[in-house]
């Protein structure tokens, strides 16, 4: 249990994976500087994706970090990587200490207000590897996050904090989908950093 009253050994998850909610892993003052830094400095660019044969331009924007130029396909578009920035390679460092895993990529999604949100789906995809796990980070404005099983009833909600840790492991990709919905009442912006373990080619 951390000092503000979360469990990050818990899973969220009743069945078929493991979500584990850490809670606010960084002080409220380093929260506000890794916030302000990566929204001014990060080159972010509004996601592209193909859908049922459109391609679509998201409002949300996205950017894509790692260990070397990996290419990263998903939706029909692929991303190349770019090396990582002082303050994503100590995030990095401080998600592999807690968690007792390593990453090779961060995927970062900006939402500038609860109008964008993401859309049901799993991280599921081939370079990703079967089971990998996915360590998500939340600097700013607080969001949903759901959670619901692909062939049952089961379904989990979880308000991810500014500064917080978000662990999805196991077979939780096979079995679950997420999203974060779109909501009036958020107006300022959410960064949100993913860090994953792309297999390599």
């Amino acid at each position: 249990m951390d000092l503000f009253g979360h469990d990050p050994a818990a899973n969220l998850l009743p069945r078929d994976g493991t979500v584990n909610y850490h809670g606010p892993i960084l002080s409220p003052a380093d929260t506000r500087r890794y916030y302000e830094t990566l929204l001014r400095e990060i080159p972010w660019k509004n996601d592209e994706a193909v859908i049922f044969g459109k391609h679509i331009v998201t409002a949300r924007k996205v950017a894509w970090y790692g260990d070397s130029s990996f290419s990263y396909t998903y939706s029909g578009t692929t991303k190349h990587a770019l090396a990582w920035t002082p303050e994503l390679a100590a995030l990095k460092s401080l998600v592999e200490q807690l968690t007792g895993s390593t990453f090779n990529s961060c995927l970062l999604n900006l939402y500038h207000d609860g109008n964008e949100g993401m859309a049901w789906h799993s991280d599921d995809e081939k370079s990703l590897g079967k089971d990998s796990g996915i360590a998500s980070v939340s600097l700013g404005a607080e969001r949903e996050f759901r959670l619901k099983h692909k062939r049952g009833e089961e379904k989990i909600s979880v308000l991810l904090e500014s500064g917080s840790l978000l662990v999805m492991q196991g077979s939780t990709q096979s079995h679950w989908l997420h999203c974060v919905p779109k909501s009036k009442k958020i107006t300022t912006p959410r960064i949100n950093l993913t860090f994953r373990s792309m297999l390599r080619q």
